[in-house]
């Protein structure tokens, strides 16, 4: 198995949201939209101290694209200085948070996951063939799909939390 990286970013975003629905909504996004069929939480921790609240969570996610290429990604959201505030919404009031989040994302993609080609020195030699003289357009067009996907989440999640500032 061979695991190279081809995306990092972050984005910083400080104001108003509501976390739960924020939390929810990267969730939904990664499993629903890119299809990330396995994502897991690797770490979820608060730290309280006096009114604020620091979030740190990291997930995980898989897709296989077909029987030698596989995705995954990384990411890491930071909440900190977190605050319950009430805001005032069409003269209506409602509880929200306030604070900073940063998400970094990682994407990388996996060749031969299942190691079909690592076990031999012959297959090995095989496999470095195939992949630079028979399929490097198709490696190309891959690694393309998993930048624009993570790029794609990265704008989607800025792009939620902008709306919730401005409501």
């Amino acid at each position: 198995m061979e695991k190279h990286q081809v995306f990092s970013s972050k984005i910083k975003y400080g104001g108003i949201f509501l976390f739960k629905d924020f939390y929810k909504f990267c969730y939904d996004y990664l499993k629903d939209d890119l299809e990330f069929a396995v994502l897991i939480e690797n770490k979820y921790s608060e730290k309280i101290s006096g009114d604020e609240k620091e979030i740190k969570i990291e997930w995980v996610g898989y897709i296989k694209r077909d029987d030698y290429f596989k995705f995954e990604i990384k990411a890491e959201f930071k909440i900190l200085k977190m605050i319950n505030v009430e805001v005032e919404q069409a003269g209506k009031k409602r509880k929200t948070n306030k604070g900073e989040i940063e998400i970094k994302m990682k994407g990388f993609v996996v060749r031969d996951y299942r190691g079909q080609y690592a076990t031999q020195p012959v297959r090995r030699f095989m496999r470095n063939i195939y992949e630079k003289w028979i399929i490097p357009a198709k490696i190309e067009k891959i690694e393309d799909k998993l930048i624009e996907d993570c790029d794609e989440f990265l704008g989607q999640a800025k792009a939620f939390l902008d709306m919730e500032g401005k409501r």
